[in-house]
């Protein structure tokens, strides 16, 4: 079952082809941009140029106002195309939904961001640290944060800071030395002091420019620390993290699509006829389209009941089990679409291979499969003991 039975809106349907005129330019960068490494700026500039840097951000600032469920139909379909460039360009999309979801910050500094978002402008925030290990976990930032009247002075080191080399804005976590707490510092890219190391070299989503981030002696105003977190670890899950799954999604059904596409097309002279016709290829087909569906259901569904203001309250663990199913069915499906086109699949010229290494990112992408776990045990526990008085 395909993505078409979630389309909801005639909004929907009109961006899904906006996004078809950059398709296949989009595609025919992704190999070179795995192989080699090296950040998409042509398709970020094509992005913005077609305004999808700007969805999630509220009508009144200048956006499409998209919400989650929205986006998610958006970020699977361009992750098909290539997956570095959705999961990229999908923090800058989430973290503005975020922002101006619950307006984080004061109105003037919204009022203000949100006319950089409308011109196109990027942002994601830098939170990892080697030294405190994934922010989920509740480690506290070395990044530091010194008053200096009117201005704060940030130095420090952040990895993992996917998009860097394109992005205008940071979203800096430092701890503040003065007041003792955690704070997020918008830190413009063309501040004095900033710099980004391509120090990005992994095996998978080799496209997504996850440098260091080096802030040394950064001078900001004091104005431009814009939110205190009332959260212990820095990173608060949310409705818009499942466009990180619907990224792993997106490159699940590719690879589903190639495979489908290759069985019937290859005809061995072994049989009569392609090999879409045999019974244990046709059993792999329908495997990863059970999977598919059973993931689309769960993901959408929880999308919807986080746009409903209601549900919404209600939601625990829903968010966490939707990664962790999409994350680790794409796996399953990549797997199951290589071994349909069997040892083929694993030359370096065929996409497999590299849907492959780069959906095994979303195991390592927040919240980690062992949180969702915990947590959902820790739930049943908790209700458990309620219900016994």
């Amino acid at each position: 079952m395909s993505k078409e039975l979630f389309i909801q809106t005639d909004e929907q349907q009109q961006w899904l082809k906006k996004l078809e005129t950059i398709s296949e330019s989009v595609k025919e960068n992704a190999q070179q941009t795995d192989e080699q490494a090296t950040f998409p700026f042509e398709n970020f500039r094509k992005l913005r140029e077609i305004g999808y840097t700007k969805i999630t951000l509220p009508k009144e600032y200048g956006g499409d106002g998209f919400t989650v469920y929205d986006a998610l139909l958006l970020q699977e379909t361009l992750a098909s195309y290539c997956g570095s460039t959705g999961l990229a360009v999908s923090w800058t999309i989430q973290n503005v939904g975020e922002i101006f979801e619950n307006r984080y910050w004061d109105e003037q500094k919204l009022d203000w961001f949100g006319k950089q978002v409308a011109n196109g402008a990027t942002v994601n925030r830098a939170v990892s640290e080697f030294a405190m290990g994934s922010p989920v976990r509740g480690g506290r930032p070395g990044t530091s944060a010194k008053r200096d009247g009117d201005y704060y002075v940030i130095n420090g080191r952040k990895n993992y800071t996917s998009g860097a080399p394109d992005l205008d804005y940071f979203l800096v976590s430092a701890w503040i030395e003065d007041e003792g707490q955690l704070g997020f510092f918008l830190v413009p890219k063309t501040t004095e002091g900033v710099s980004v190391e391509n120090t990005w070299d992994v095996a998978s989503m080799r496209g997504t420019g996850s440098d260091d981030l080096v802030l040394d002696n950064v001078r900001v105003d004091k104005t431009n620390l814009v939110e205190i977190p009332n959260y212990s670890t820095g990173f608060k899950l949310n409705g818009w993290l499942l466009l990180i799954p619907a990224t792993y999604l997106g490159i699940a059904q590719a690879a589903r699509d190639y495979a489908v596409n290759f069985a019937n097309s290859h005809s061995p002279n072994s049989i009569q006829g392609t090999i879409a016709q045999l019974p244990n290829v046709q059993t792999l087909i329908g495997e990863m389209d059970l999977a598919l569906t059973r993931a689309r259901f769960t993901i959408y569904g929880v999308a919807g009941l986080y746009n409903d203001p209601i549900k919404k309250a209600t939601l625990v663990n829903e968010i966490n089990i939707a990664k962790h199913v999409v994350t680790n069915t794409a796996i399953e499906v990549v797997d199951k679409a290589m071994r349909l086109v069997g040892a083929k699949s694993l030359q370096r010229s065929n996409p497999l291979q590299r849907y492959y290494r780069d959906v095994r990112a979303g195991l390592h992408n927040p919240p980690m499969d062992d949180i969702t776990i915990k947590r959902l045990a820790e739930t049943a526990i908790e209700k458990s003991l309620k219900a016994k008085g």
